[in-house]
This record gives structure tokens, sequence and C-alpha cells, in this order.
């Protein structure tokens, strides 16, 4: 184990030489024009000339005279030729003693086609832009530890295509989120992520204080109150991509500091806004997929045609047997569920309404493959959505599934301050009781409602599960450049 730590460790003391020898020399330029990305470039056709490309070698191999090094940018990978001509030998010369692997260059030059069928520049001359002093992974393997794979993420994306592939990805739905919302006349706004009290979801917050006013905040948990709070000032159209925190429990499909997509329309309810959120995906899907039909996780999912539009209370009866509307208790609600022989993990202090989220998500919601809508939700479930015009112990939400997976919750919203004051004042009640994840009372929020609200419907996307959804991804951190993680462990000695 010695050897082998003291061999990479000459190996990155012969590189560090070098930089510093080269940095001395002043071989390293600041800057290059680039003309093209390798995408670009590939696209071009052969014989163009005048192409500038720059970006990191990523594999080179030398055959006498002649030398084919791999450079990469975020966009691919194009093939770069040096030759060692009797008009400019010093051009590979220099080469082949300057650049290693894992080095930026920059090269310029035309394009031409190998025996082997390979667009390549042929480079007439090229620049050091800075060395690497690390070894990168084996180009053939990649990086196989997941835990490095998130923790050195810039690694990841340099040898895997396929994570270069989701991020991509990623930044063309949100760019096609944003187009649709624009173009439906919705305007993006900003809210404060420092906050004075947890609300818009019902969940456990960071906490954190403000030294300069000597007061205790919280890490926003959702936008929603203050983008309420536009719609009132006559902003009838608002989104954000808002960065969340929640002090909650780790999984495969949770993080605990999120992006979460939130628009809100005046004088929408849920029926028009599902029939908005449809074309969203529809446009969304085609232009970002190109087709209506999507492979996710081996699972053929057809975003085409008419989605199905389940009751809540219908769907969880008719998985489990158990009739959440006449169990209006937590104790007789633990008590079905035992009866049932169904195990629900964790739910210590939770409240009625968290009980039956729980129970949905083990008996339900992984039997939810194709696109469908869920509708007509317990109105404990959304304290701060509106109630069904014609029966009150229900609120006017839905939410829009695909491959067993929320990526979608919408309701019309509530604009009745004595109605919302109520609901504030039994959230507190599970809050003396113990229950931290509900939101205390909110008296500047109360207030601008009372100035009045307009009827309002608004909508929640989580960004990094859309992703992870429509990307075939595994874990949600597969999603997320910079993912959190424990500190690395100091490495043991040999």
């Amino acid at each position: 184990m010695q050897e082998v730590q003291a061999d990479k460790l000459s190996v990155f003391e012969i590189k560090k030489a070098k930089f510093l020898e080269f940095r001395e020399q002043k071989r390293f330029a600041d800057a290059y024009a680039k003309t093209h990305t390798a995408a670009e470039a590939l696209a071009l056709p052969e014989g163009k000339t005048g192409l500038r490309l720059a970006g990191r070698v990523v594999g080179m191999r030398t055959m006498g005279k002649i030398l084919f090094a791999h450079l990469y940018d975020f966009t691919g990978k194009i093939q770069v030729c040096v030759r060692k001509t009797p008009e400019a030998p010093e051009v590979f010369d220099r080469f082949v003693e300057e650049v290693s692997v894992g080095d930026f260059i920059g090269a310029e030059g035309e394009l031409f086609v190998t025996k082997t069928g390979e667009l390549t520049l042929r480079a007439e001359g090229y620049t050091l832009l800075n060395k690497c002093l690390r070894t990168l992974p084996d180009k053939f393997h990649g990086v196989e530890d997941i835990e490095t794979r998130y923790r050195q993420r810039y690694l990841d994306i340099i040898m895997s295509q396929d994570s270069r592939a989701v991020f991509q990805k990623r930044v063309q739905l949100v760019k096609a989120l944003r187009q649709f919302l624009e173009s439906d006349g919705f305007l993006e706004v900003e809210t404060p992520v420092l906050q004075t009290l947890q609300s818009g979801a019902l969940a456990r917050p960071f906490n954190t204080h403000h030294n300069a006013l000597d007061i205790p905040l919280v890490l926003r948990i959702a936008p929603e109150t203050y983008l309420k709070r536009c719609i009132g000032a006559g902003l009838d159209k608002v989104y954000e991509f808002a960065r969340c925190f929640r002090n909650e429990g780790i999984s495969a499909t949770h993080l605990q500091d999120f992006t979460m997509l939130e628009f809100y329309a005046a004088y929408w309810n849920a029926e028009r806004m599902r029939g908005f959120i449809a074309d969203m995906f529809r446009s969304l899907i085609s232009n970002v997929f190109g087709s209506a039909q999507v492979t996710l996780q081996g699972k053929d999912i057809d975003f085409g045609g008419e989605w199905p539009v389940y009751d809540y209370c219908d769907l969880l009866k008719a998985d489990c047997g158990i009739d959440i509307r006449t169990l209006r208790t937590r104790e007789g609600l633990l008590a079905e569920i035992k009866a049932k022989g169904i195990e629900l993990e964790d739910v210590g202090t939770m409240n009625w309404a968290n009980i039956v989220d729980t129970l949905y998500k083990k008996v339900t919601r992984p039997k939810l493959t194709q696109p469908c809508f869920i509708q007509r939700y317990p109105a404990d479930m959304a304290p701060l959505a509106r109630r069904n015009a014609e029966d009150g112990d229900y609120v006017d939400m839905f939410q829009f599934l695909v491959a067993g997976v929320e990526i979608v919750k919408a309701y019309s919203e509530l604009v009745d301050p004595i109605d919302q004051r109520e609901r504030f004042e039994e959230q507190m009640t599970a809050r003396d009781a113990g229950d931290d994840e509900t939101m205390p009372l909110d008296e500047e929020f109360l207030a601008a409602m009372e100035h009045g609200f307009p009827p309002i419907c608004g909508v929640g996307i989580g960004i990094d599960r859309l992703t992870m959804v429509l990307c075939g991804c595994e874990n949600i951190k597969d999603t997320v450049l910079f993912p959190l993680l424990r500190p690395a462990l100091p490495r043991a000695e040999a």
C-alpha cells in the first residue's frame, strides 16, 4: 500500500514540477478565442477551415510523427491530429513536450476525415492554457464509485456521457418550462430565502441566526406565501425557480436542499390549471425529447392522449380497503392500518394528514406508472388550499404523477382570511402537541390576505425530481451537480 501511495505521489510531484517550470517560463495563455464548441465543429463538413477549438485533452496517442488527441468540452469530444511536418516540425515537438492527458489547450486548423471515418481537426497550431496535476480516471471505466461520482462531480461529467446528458437535459427542461410560462404572460420574480417563519408547506425547517439583526431565522421551505403576496399586489401571473430547504429524511427521491418551480395565476381554479399543466407537459416532452413516448427505467411512458383523473380517497380505499373519509382521527386511522396488517415506518408524532400521505405512498403511488392526475384531497392535507364549494371537507387540489412519482402539485388557493386564520390556529394546536412540521401562525401573511386576494391557482414542481423521472435516474442525487454529503473521512494510514 505504501509503495502504491509513493508512486502516486511521485507522479503528482513530477506533474507539479513541470507545471511550476512552465509557469516560470510563462507558457500558459490566459485566454483563447474559440470559434466553435466540439458539437458545433462535429456538425460541420470536411474541409472547413479557420476553426479554433478549446477544451481538456482526455485521450492521446502518438504513432511516430503523428499524434491524435481527444479534446473535450461540455458539448462532447472531437479528435485533434498533430503531424510533424517539414514546414513546421516545432508544433509537433512542442506538443509532445508540453501536453499531457488532462491539460487544457486551444487548437486551430481545418477539418478532415480519417481513414476510420472520424471527423478530426488537423491542428496547424495550438495554445497551452493550463496543466492537470492529478491523473484522470481510466477512460474505459470512468468514475465507478458512487460517492466519488457525487463528491467529485467534475470527474464524473468529464468521463461519463450519461452524466453529461442528464445535466444537459436538466438545462433544457428549465429553459422549456421558463419559455412556456413566459409565452403565457407569467413574470419571473424572486422571494426571500431567509425568513422569520416557516411557511408554504408542512416541513421541518433549517434554522439559522442573523447576527446583524440578532434574530433567529429559517431557510425557506417554499416561496408560496410570498408569491401569493405578489398576486395580491396585482402581478396576476408570477413564477420562481426557488431554492428550498427542508430538514427531512434522506431517500432516493428526496433532497434536503432542492429547486422548486412554483407559479401562480390570478382568476384561475384547479380545473383550468389542470388543462394548462397537460399542455405544458406535452410541449415539454415534445421539445426536450422529440416524442410523446419516453422509456423510463425500462417502462414505456406515453404522454400522448388524455390522462386519467382519479379521486384520492377512492384510490386509497381500492388499494388497501381503508376509507379515510370515515376515519378522521389519528388513533382510529392507526388502528385500522394495524388491523389491515400494513406496516408504516417512522409514524412517530405524525399528524393525521401525514399518516394518510405515508399510507398513500406505500400502497397506491407505486402502482401509478402512466401519466395521471389525482384530485379531491381531504382539507387537512393542504392547509393553504381552497375548500371545495360543494363539500368543504375537501380542497380543490390535484397532483400529476409519472412513473409512480409526484412531479406536480397544484390547487385552488385559499383566499378567505377567516378560514386561513382558523387553519393556522389548528396547525398551532398540532404544533403545541409536538408536531414541528406544522406552520406557525403568520400574521404578516394574514394581513396581506385581509387586504384582499383574487381567486388564485398555484403549482409546485420539483425540478430535481422532474429531471430524475424524465431522465430515468435511479437516485435524485444524479440530477444535482453537487449534492450534499458528509465531509470525507480522513484517509487511514497505510
